[in-house]
Order: structure tokens, then sequence, then C-alpha cells
């Protein structure tokens, strides 16, 4: 069963560093989110690919700051959020949704905004 699970945790991974690319260019797709499954893929599969992304220039630091302190930096919390307000307008005016699936729209995004906002911002804090 692990011969089976090292190559497909290494295929999630790489899968997920491109979904995280994409994410860099679609303000819609939160990329740090992919970036840190990837890790923990490239973790159970390929140190040199976890290296790899741990070490990255832009990638890197808000994946260690997640690992290492279940951090979210405060700029990645101010682009979550700003994310979420565009997501959420445009879901308003493409869907014009009834009061019942507005509400559970907005209380997934608010419940989504309360965890990213009492996410600690480094391990100063």
């Amino acid at each position: 069963m692990k011969r089976l699970q090292q190559p497909l945790y290494l295929l999630a991974g790489l899968a997920f560093v491109a979904i995280g690319i994409i994410g860099v260019f679609l303000p819609l797709l939160p990329s740090t989110g992919f970036f840190i499954l990837a890790a923990f893929f490239f973790a159970r599969s390929s140190p040199r690919l976890e290296r790899w992304l741990l070490n990255h220039r832009v990638f890197g630091p808000p994946v260690v700051a997640w690992r290492d302190h279940g951090a979210i930096p405060r700029k990645a919390k101010y682009l979550a959020f700003g994310g979420m307000a565009l997501g959420f307008a445009m879901f308003v005016t493409a869907v014009r949704p009834g009061v019942w699936l507005l509400v559970l729209v907005v209380l997934f995004f608010a419940a989504s905004a309360l965890y990213v906002g009492t996410r600690p911002d480094g391990p100063d804090e």
C-alpha cells in the first residue's frame, strides 16, 4: 500500500502546486491554501520538492508560517478579506440568490472571515 501512496501523494502535491500557481493570477482562488496542501503531500512523497516549496522566495514564507505557528500574515488576511468581499459581490450580482441561499452564503463568508481573522499574524503574536 505504501508503494501506491507515495506516487499518489506526489501527484497530489504537484496538482496543488499547479492550482496554487493558477491562484496567484486569479483573485478568487486562494493560492496559499493550495501550497500548504502541496507541502503536506510533498512531506509524504518527496523531501526534495517539500524543501523547494518551503524555501521558495514567494510561496515558502506563508506555508512555513502556517506550518510552524498556525499563522496567517496580516497582509494575507487583508487579501483574503478582500477576496471574500469580491467573491460575495460577484455571487450576489451573478446569482441573485433568494433569501435563504443569501443567508447561507453570508454565514459561510462570515465564518471564513472569522476563522482567518482569529489566526495569529506570525510567531511574534
